[in-house]
């Protein structure tokens, strides 16, 4: 599923290189618009909305709303929502340094405080490809494995002692049997799941990076990138101007996602393209 998710990704950005010349390869397909702040996508194109409230509200492909999580006094904002299992969707509070598990339908379901592991600081967090959390340790320098239930299962040596420096990653991605972290001014590390440091692929600057198949894909100011992890090659897309004032970018199978103002300046929209037929 992987790969095809990546054939099609390929596919999509080959038109989207068009598109951005001559605006003819996809299309607007809808907006929702409503109080987003940020947001995320599963693979099955359904919509995770954060609002200024602190919920989380989930839209179908179609746009329409099938669930709410509102259990939102006991920890705040969340600083990140990984759906990348979307069966069960992680909410990670970073000042309370803990995860909350949520079903399909954004009931809780579990609840998970990293301070009873000691580890008071992270920035980031992943769900791992057999459901269990990946942490990157602040204090300890070490990116380590978590269970359901909150227990350590492994952790990597001190990353100071492994790569003579710290690392400071905003992003972690499994995928592919690696699991990627990337350091905004370092690149991105990429370790197999012994822990043991595979590559450092020299990527800096990017935002809305994701790691999708043998792809990375990210932005910088007006421009999107595709990184191919196999061939070291890069693409880039300068963006139509529609899309320039967007704050958030998300990708899914055939679908690019931007979070940009609206006309009036107030309220915000969620862009969704989709390739022509």
């Amino acid at each position: 599923m992987k790969q095809l998710s990546g054939l099609i990704l390929i596919l999509f950005f080959a038109a989207f290189q068009g598109s951005a010349q001559t605006d003819t390869s996809f299309r607007l397909l809808r907006i929702l618009k409503g109080d987003i702040v940020h947001f995320t996508i599963d693979n099955l194109d359904n919509i995770y909305v954060l609002n200024n409230q602190n919920q989380v509200k989930k839209y179908n492909a179609n746009g329409d709303s099938v669930a709410i999580f509102n259990d939102i006094r006991k920890y705040g904002r969340a600083s990140l929502i990984d759906v990348s299992n979307p069966l069960k969707v992680l909410l990670y509070y970073r000042d309370f340094a803990t995860v909350v598990m949520l079903d399909r339908f954004l009931n809780p379901v579990n609840t998970v405080d990293l301070r009873k592991e000691n580890i008071f600081q992270a920035k980031t967090i992943a769900q791992s490809y057999d459901n269990k959390i990946w942490v990157y340790d602040e204090v300890e320098n070490k990116l380590k494995k978590i269970g359901e239930e909150g227990k350590l299962i492994q952790e990597t040596p001190d990353f100071r002692l492994l790569l003579d420096q710290s690392v400071n990653p905003v992003k972690i991605a499994d995928e592919n049997q690696y699991v990627y972290l990337y350091d905004s001014t370092k690149g991105v590390y990429v370790f197999d799941y012994f822990g043991s440091l595979k590559n450092v692929i020299q990527i800096h600057g990017w935002k809305n990076l994701k790691v999708i198949g043998n792809y990375i894909f990210g932005s910088l100011r007006d421009t999107l990138y595709r990184y191919e992890i196999s061939s070291f090659l890069y693409d880039e897309w300068i963006l139509p101007a529609e899309l320039r004032s967007a704050t958030v970018f998300n990708f899914s199978n055939s679908r690019l996602y931007a979070l940009r103002p609206e006309a009036d300046g107030k309220t915000t929209g969620i862009a969704i393209y989709t390739l022509r037929r």
